[in-house]
C-alpha cells in the first residue's frame, strides 16, 4: 500500500520508519543491529526512513540499504543554527548513508516559532542545496501549531513533519485539535503530512493501537513515523497501518512489553518540572540534569508529560 505524500509525487508507504531509537539517544544498537531491522522492514514493504543530525543514525541507514535495489527514500533533518552548520548537516548524511542526493530535508524547527525568520539564513543554504541537487524536496518539522500554519502558506515547503498525538502531549502552543486544524491546512496546500510522536515518546504505548488508529484518521495525514526496535514491532505496525489489521494477541505483546524512561541527558536544562509532576519520587535533579530513580520509578509517564523539552521517554 503507498499513498502520494502531497504533491511531491513521491509514494510512500503509510508506515515511516522513524530511526531516532535505533541510535545513541535511546537503544543504542550497533549499526549492524539497527541496519538488520531496517533491511527487514524495506523488504517487507517500508519506503521512507526517517532520520536527523541529532540521531546518530546515518551509519545505521548504511547498513541497511547496502545493496538493496527496491524503493527506497531517506528523509533528514537539520537542527543548525547558521549556513555553515546546515550544510555540514547535509554532507555528513549524503557521505555517511552514501547518497549522492536526500529525497526529504527538513528545517528541523521543534521548538521555532517562526523558522522562516529565526532560521532564515539556515533555510537559504537548503533552498541553495535544493538547486545544487543535494536535496530533492524541502520540509519543516515542528512542535508548534503556529510554524506548521506559517509552512501551509510557505511557497518552498513541500513536506510538513508535525507532532501530534490524542493528547496533546509535546504541543507547545495548543492543542491536538488545534495541531489537527494546521495538518488539514497543509494537505489542503498540497503539502506531504507524515506525522510523528502519536506514542507521545513512549508515554502511549499501552494505548499504542487507538494512539495509531487516531492519528491516521486524521484529515490530511499521509503516513506517520514510528521507532520500531524489532521484527515483530515492523510486522505488528504494517498489518495495523496497511490492512486495518490488529490482532489481539499480537498487539496485546505488543502493548505489554517491558518499558523503560529514558533521559536524553544532553537536551535537559535542569529546569525540575519533571520532580513534582512524579507521585512515586522517582526522578529527581542531580548536577543540573534530571536522573531516574530506578527502585522508585513505576514507569506512569507523567515526568514525560510534564517534560517541556519533551526529552523524558518512556521506551
Amino acid at each position: 500500500m503507498k499513498k502520494l505524500l502531497g504533491k511531491t509525487g513521491l509514494e510512500i508507504n503509510p508506515l515511516v520508519y522513524g530511526t531516532l531509537p535505533l541510535g545513541p539517544l535511546q537503544a543504542d544498537l550497533t549499526p549492524e543491529a539497527g541496519g538488520e531491522l531496517i533491511r527487514y522492514a524495506l523488504e517487507q514493504g517500508v519506503t521512507l526512513l526517517d532520520t536527523a543530525e541529532l540521531y546518530g543514525t546515518y551509519r545505521h541507514i548504511n547498513q541497511g540499504i547496502k545493496g538493496y535495489t527496491g524503493d527506497l527514500l531517506v528523509a533528514s533533518k537539520t537542527h543548525a543554527t547558521t549556513a555553515d552548520a546546515a550544510r555540514t548537516h547535509i554532507e555528513r548524511a549524503l557521505r555517511e548513508i552514501d547518497l549522492s542526493c536526500l529525497d526529504i530535508v527538513h528545517l528541523h524547527g521543534a521548538r521555532l516559532q517562526d523558522p522562516f525568520v529565526e532560521r532564515a539564513e539556515v533555510f537559504f543554504e537548503l533552498l541553495k542545496m535544493k538547486q545544487e541537487g543535494m536535496v530533492r524536496h524541502l520540509g519543516l518539522s515542528g512542535h508548534y501549531i503556529c510554524a506548521i500554519e506559517k509552512a501551509a502558506d510557505h511557497p518552498d515547503i513541500e513536506v510538513v513533519h508535525p507532532l501530534i498525538n490524542r493528547t496533546g502531549m509535546g504541543i507547545l502552543d495548543g492543542s491536538a485539535e488545534q495541531m489537527s486544524a494546521a495538518i488539514k491546512k497543509c494537505a489542503d496546500a498540497g503539502k506531504g503530512v507524515y506525522a510523528m510522536k502519536a506514542l507521545a515518546g513512549g508515554n502511549l504505548i499501552s494505548e499504542a493501537r487507538a494512539s495509531f488508529r487516531y492519528v491516521l484518521d486524521l484529515p490530511g495525514v499521509h503516513a506517520l513515523a514510528v521507532g520500531l526496535l524489532s521484527k515483530e514491532e515492523i510486522d505488528g505496525n504494517l498489518k495495523l497501518f496497511n490492512q486495518d489489521v490488529a490482532e489481539p494477541e499480537e498487539w496485546e505483546k505488543l502493548e505489554s512489553r517491558k518499558r523503560d524512561i529514558r533521559i536524553m541527558e544532553q537536551f535537559c536544562k535542569g529546569c525540575g518540572q519533571c520532580v513534582p509532576a512524579c507521585t512515586n519520587n522517582g526522578i529527581s535533579i542531580v548536577e543540573g540534569k534530571a536522573r531516574v530513580n530506578r527502585d522508585d520509578c513505576i514507569l506512569c509517564g507523567y515526568c514525560g508529560a510534564a517534560c517541556p523539552e519533551f526529552i523524558i521517554r518512556v521506551v
